[in-house]
Formats: C-alpha cells, sequence, structure tokens
C-alpha cells in the first residue's frame, strides 16, 4: 500500500520517476502551474503591498480533486517540480493548496532524473525556498504591471491585440535599431589581390599584404594599378617563413542559451522547438528493457559547472575511447562568462556518457536523436584535452610588395576528433596546406586575381544572434527566451525572412510610442539592473515588495502623463493595383508572421489573403508556360512552384536553375552549402559551379 504522494509538473515525467520509486510511492502530475493571476483583471492590490490574488487555472479542476483525494490516503506529500523560481512557485501553490505548511520538509529537487539521483534527493527533503518563490512572484506581478498596465493603451490609441513587455520590448528594439543600422550603412570599396604561387609543382595562394614591410590597405582601383605596376615581371621570393604550434580550447558545456545557438546553427531548429526536445530528453524516455530513463540534466541553465561525479564518468570514458593522451593534464573548471549567471545547476550534459548518441538512436525519435548527439558531444568535448595545430606564416615579395601565406594542419586533433563549435557565418576551419617553403625560394607565378570588394551592413539578427546578445547584456534568463521570441512574432511586431528577423511598421510604431513615454522600459540598463534585483530576491539579499515599489513608483507618473499625451494612430494599409478575384476590391498588403502578404480590403466582408509571389526568371520546367514564383508554406519555409497553379503542380523545395543540364536536360536546381554553391541535375550525377552565386558573392 502506498503512503507517499510524489507531485511532478507532467505526466511524462511522472512515469519516469514512478518507475524509480517503487509501489511505496504514488506519483501525480499538476500538469504544470495550478494558480495563477486571473486574466480578466490585474489581479495584483498595488496599495497593499503588491499582493497577488491567485486563483485556480480554469480546467485544473479535476486535477486538483485527484490530488486532493490522493493527498488524504497517504502520510507523506512530497512537491518534486523542477529546480527553478517556477518549479519552486508551483510546488508553493501546491502546498498552499493540499494545506502543507511552507516549513516541513515536502520539496525535493533534482538536477537530473536517474534512478540515483531521484532517490538520493527522496533522502533529503527541505521545505519550500520562499526566497525563490517570491523571486518568481516578483518578475510574475512586474510583467502583469508593465503589460497588463501599457496593453490596454496601446489598444486603445493603437490597434487591438497588442501587448508590451519588460524583455519582449528590449528585443524588438534591439531588431529595429539593427535594422536602422543597416538601412542606414554606406558601403566602402575595398581591394584584394591573389597571387597564385607554385613550388615544385605544388600550387598555393598568397594574399598581398603591404608594400616596405608595412601594411597596405588598397581602397581603389588606382591602389591596385600601383602595386601592379610595383610588381611588374618581378619574380616572387620566400623571405621569412615562421612556423609554431598552437593550441585550441574546447567551447565550454551547453547552458540553455548556447544550446538554443548551436542547434539553430547545426540543426536549424527554432528556439522553441529546441527547448521542447530537450524537456523530452530531460522528463525520460523509454529505452525498452531499461525501462524509462533521463537523458540530459535540467535545460534551464546559464551554468556551466560539472559535477566531479560526471567529470570522472567524462575521464573513464575519453581514455577508454580514445586513449590517455585524449585527457588533459587536469580535469577542466569552466568559469561563469555572465556575471549574472545563477550557479544553482550545472551546465547540460548527458546523464551518463557511456549512453552514446549510436546506442540510443533506435529508440529516439529524429529530432531527440540529433539533439542529445549534439548535447552529448558538446559534453564529452568540453572535458577533453586542447587540439594542437601547427601554423606556418610566409611572407613572399615581389620588388618591394610584401605577400603573403598561411597555412594551418592538426598536428594532434584533441576534441576536434569529435565536436568543433559551429558560428553564426557557417564557416569552417579546414586544414589549410602549404608546402615545404624555405627562406630564398624562387616561386612560380601562375597568375595575379584582383578582385573588388564592398563592406556589408551588420547582419540581421537571426534567433541565435538574437539569444546571445540578449544574455550577454543581461535581460531575461534562460526560460525566458523562447517564449519571448514566440510573443514578438505572434504580435506581429516582426516577421521572419530568410531566417532572420525583420521589423514590422506596427512594432516600429509600438516602440516609438514606449520610447516616448516608457523610456525605462526599452533601457537596456535598466532592464538588465531589474534581471539582477530580481537575483538577488531569490538569493535572499532583497524583499521583493522593495523591488516592485521602486519600479512601480516611476512607472505609475509615466502612465498618467501617457494616459493624457498619447495620441490615437491609425495604421493604414498599403493599398495595390491587385484586384481580389473573389469580390474586385483592391487588395491590400498586410504583415504576417512570415512576412507580407494580400488581402482584401473589403475584410471582414470578404477573407480572401493570398502570398506576394516573386517571380525568379525560370519558365515552369513542367508545363513550358507559367513561370516559376518563389512562395511560403504555412511554417513559413520557401519553395518554389508555378504561377499556372492549380493548373500546373510543378513544386520544389530547391530553387530551380534558368537553364538545363547539358547532360541530359532535365532541370538544374541551386544548391548552398558551407564550401559554397554549385547548380545540381535532378535527374542524373551533373554537377557545377554556380557562378551567378560565386558573382553575388564576390559583390558582397
Amino acid at each position: 500500500m502506498a503512503d507517499s504522494l510524489v507531485i511532478v509538473e507532467s505526466p511524462a515525467k511522472a512515469k519516469t520517476i514512478g518507475k524509480y520509486l517503487g509501489s511505496k510511492f504514488i506519483v501525480k502530475a499538476s500538469m504544470g502551474h495550478i494558480r495563477d493571476l486571473p486574466k480578466s483583471q490585474i489581479g495584483v492590490e498595488v496599495e497593499n503591498k503588491f499582493e497577488p490574488k491567485y486563483i485556480t487555472i480554469r480546467g485544473k479542476g479535476s486535477v486538483l480533486k485527484e490530488l486532493k483525494d490522493a493527498s488524504r490516503k497517504v502520510k507523506n506529500i512530497y512537491l518534486a517540480a523542477d529546480p527553478d523560481r517556477e518549479g519552486e512557485a508551483i510546488a508553493w501553490h501546491l502546498a498552499h493548496y493540499l494545506e502543507l505548511s511552507e516549513t516541513e520538509p515536502c520539496r525535493v529537487v533534482f538536477n537530473e532524473i536517474t534512478k540515483q539521483a531521484v532517490k538520493d534527493a527522496f533522502k533529503q527533503p527541505r521545505p519550500i525556498d520562499m526566497d525563490l518563490v517570491n523571486a518568481q512572484q516578483a518578475r510574475r506581478i512586474l510583467d502583469r504591471l508593465v503589460g497588463y498596465k501599457i496593453s490596454p493603451l496601446l489598444w486603445k490609441k493603437v490597434k487591438k491585440g497588442l501587448s508590451a513587455g519588460r524583455v519582449q520590448s528590449v528585443a524588438v528594439k534591439l531588431i529595429i535599431d539593427r535594422e536602422n543600422e543597416i538601412k542606414a550603412f554606406v558601403p566602402e570599396e575595398y581591394w584584394s589581390i591573389t597571387a597564385k604561387l607554385a613550388v615544385n609543382g605544388t600550387e598555393f595562394e598568397a594574399k598581398f599584404y603591404g608594400v616596405d614591410g608595412e601594411k597596405k590597405e588598397l581602397h581603389r582601383e588606382a591602389d591596385v594599378q600601383d602595386i601592379l605596376s610595383r610588381i611588374g615581371k618581378s619574380a616572387f621570393v620566400v623571405g621569412e617563413v615562421k612556423e609554431k604550434e598552437r593550441q585550441r580550447n574546447p567551447a565550454a558545456p551547453f547552458i540553455t542559451s548556447s544550446m538554443q545557438q548551436e542547434a539553430a546553427r547545426k540543426l536549424n531548429f527554432r528556439a522553441a522547438k529546441t527547448m521542447q526536445v530537450a524537456q523530452q530528453l530531460y522528463e525520460g524516455i523509454d529505452l525498452g528493457k531499461e525501462g524509462t530513463v533521463g537523458l540530459i540534466t535540467y535545460m534551464r541553465t546559464d551554468s556551466t559547472r560539472i559535477s566531479p561525479v560526471a567529470q570522472e564518468e567524462a575521464k573513464a570514458y575519453i581514455e577508454s575511447a580514445y586513449g590517455p593522451e585524449y585527457y588533459p593534464e587536469t580535469p577542466r573548471v569552466y568559469l561563469k562568462k555572465n556575471a549574472n549567471a545563477q550557479d544553482a545547476h550545472e551546465g547540460i550534459r548527458p546523464t551518463a556518457v557511456t549512453k552514446t548518441p549510436e546506442e540510443l538512436k533506435s529508440f529516439l525519435s529524429r529530432d531527440q536523436y540529433r539533439l542529445y548527439k549534439l548535447v552529448w558531444e558538446r559534453f564529452v568535448a568540453s572535458q577533453m584535452a586542447s587540439a594542437v595545430l601547427d601554423t606556418m606564416t610566409v611572407d613572399i615579395s615581389a620588388a618591394d610588395t610584401i605577400f603573403r601565406a598561411v597555412g594551418s594542419k592538426v598536428k594532434f586533433p584533441g576534441f576536434m576528433k569529435i565536436y568543433v563549435e559551429g558560428n553564426d557565418d557557417g564557416t569552417t576551419e579546414d586544414d589549410k596546406y602549404l608546402p615545404v617553403l624555405k627562406q630564398g625560394d624562387e616561386l612560380n607565378n601562375r597568375g595575379i586575381d584582383p578582385k573588388q570588394h564592398f563592406t556589408q551592413p551588420p547582419p540581421r539578427y537571426s534567433e541565435a544572434r538574437l539569444v546571445r546578445v540578449l544574455e550577454e547584456m543581461g535581460i531575461g534568463r534562460p526560460s525566458t527566451y523562447a517564449p519571448t521570441l514566440e510573443t514578438i512574432q505572434k504580435r506581429g511586431y516582426v516577421a521572419m525572412e530568410e531566417k532572420k528577423f525583420v521589423p514590422t511598421e506596427l512594432g516600429d510604431l509600438v516602440i516609438q510610442l514606449m520610447a516616448e513615454f516608457f523610456p525605462e522600459i526599452l533601457n537596456v540598463e535598466f532592464t538588465a539592473h531589474m534581471e539582477e534585483e530580481l537575483d538577488f530576491v531569490e538569493e535572499g539579499k532583497v524583499d521583493w515588495v522593495r523591488v516592485l515599489d521602486e519600479f512601480y513608483t516611476t512607472f505609475e507618473k509615466r502612465l498618467e502623463v501617457a494616459e493624457e499625451e498619447m495620441k490615437e494612430i491609425e495604421i493604414q494599409d498599403e493599398v495595390t493595383d491587385v484586384l481580389c478575384e473573389k469580390c474586385g476590391r483592391n487588395m491590400v498588403i498586410k504583415m504576417g508572421r512570415f512576412g507580407k502578404f494580400l488581402a482584401c480590403s473589403g475584410f471582414p466582408d470578404c477573407r480572401n489573403a493570398k502570398p506576394i509571389v516573386k517571380e525568379i526568371g525560370v519558365t515552369c520546367p513542367k508545363c513550358k508556360e507559367g513561370s516559376v514564383v518563389e512562395r511560403r508554406s504555412k511554417k513559413g519555409r520557401i519553395f518554389y512552384g508555378c504561377d499556372k497553379y492549380p493548373d500546373c503542380d510543378f513544386v520544389s523545395w530547391d530553387k530551380p536553375a534558368d537553364k538545363p543540364c547539358p547532360n541530359c536536360s532535365s532541370m538544374l536546381v541551386e544548391k548552398n552549402t558551407k564550401a559554397g554553391s554549385f547548380l545540381q541535375c535532378v535527374e542524373c550525377s551533373y554537377k557545377e559551379e554556380n557562378q551567378q552565386a560565386d558573382a553575388e558573392g564576390d559583390a558582397d
């Protein structure tokens, strides 16, 4: 007969833990929070020390009845929600509902859902940590005050359905500021000169460096002509040769933000998807005979700390699988990069390094396998020895000009044997071999290639890049990044174009109003300071009511001014000459989550809408009559189809080229890889370099 009730958030977690604890424990799921502030009103008594008015969340009645009934049949109740502020708050609300004292040892926390970790946690239950609860309450109330006070103003003055928030507003402002930087950017011309040289039949490249030993920039074609005239028919002779050994260290274990960034780069995952899949891996996967096992540690963390036990397991695995030379002389310790980082949890790692991705592949979905592999490889690499590279820098003279060739090769792969961190521009560090070169060697000149370039504006933010910037600025916390990015898109403040954020007219307008009437909300230093204050509340250093009071004193005055002075604004749709095929009215351009689309100006009487199609200058290869146009799927992914649809059903995920395959006359499509762009036949094995894409790349 069971004598203990354990309550967790989700059925998956309940299932995993239930198998570890045995028949004396009943494990139930609360299905997340059971109480929250009401949706119909602000739910905070500002004058009464910001007292929140919690109500039972609609639809939780049957869950609560089940928990109450189960609690009456047992001697002990344990609250085992996640080990963070939200989890502590869920436990506190459950304790209130089940009439448990905050001081009794009813709270159980574990950083990983494995048999040993769970059993160890139940040996040392603790009281509910009210500092953690108050940090969560302060954030919730702060966000409620901002959202429920500013949003009605925006509804009244601009448009229904709008909202404002501390973190989301800063995120939108960053995207707008970046767009303004791009618009204001003035390209500057510069040139490069590459010499193709050879020694003993081996060809390599050297780049122009300078004149008379001094570095020289080439700003215009006249500068290039001057260098070429200096070289004339002079011989290229090897000057100074520098060889040295360089070490490269592995990246730290994942934290929430770095996992989201790397999953975006390498797996093409959105931030929300990364967290969803990570949650599944954390809560437990059925491994057949072994049962359900949590495969990674808790995935909402900004600490890179690793437990000594995990380090010992990693050491044993690395030395066994790769050899003792692949483990460093002393275990690696990763210090906090961010001064605001909390150290309550470990970094994200596999719960058992011996469970390799390949061993688990048959038990995992494709997405689960790919993310687990990423976490596993990152962690194992983080504990491995440094890579050793041999680098070679060679200065080559031709008359009084200097060209420089740089080569490197991996002498000892170390951690690079299994994993190398990605970067936002998609480039990789490949070996660049140079032949054996000695001072005084005369080289064969195989050609000199001058190229014109133009400086590029800063790139738009991808999800990964924006998360990184928010983290560096101290804005938001691990649990807030994914929902923030979702919210700013749902509200129509930004759209995604080619996986990059683009601000909408609506987003620009709302941020202008916020900047005028609520500048603190958009102030990065102010928002980061508020995050720091919440951390101090969690640590028991600051009273949560004081934090709210200091914020609200200024905020209330801002509200009064905005109520009086904010003017009503009517957003005008951009009318086009495209006629609605259903009612004949002109269609207007609207902004949706994935960019602009056409909608009938007669809405809501006529609800016709269609995408804005972009012609790519290619005749449809199927019907030979229509034109191929760029379209977007419901999920925002670009594909290509015939503009005669539905009469012609041609469709392709790859962009068709404007010429047929020279071998079989079938369709050629563009393929883009990190190595470059090329055209490939859809039927035969023909492949060729995509010269048009390369030309565009040179212009970049």
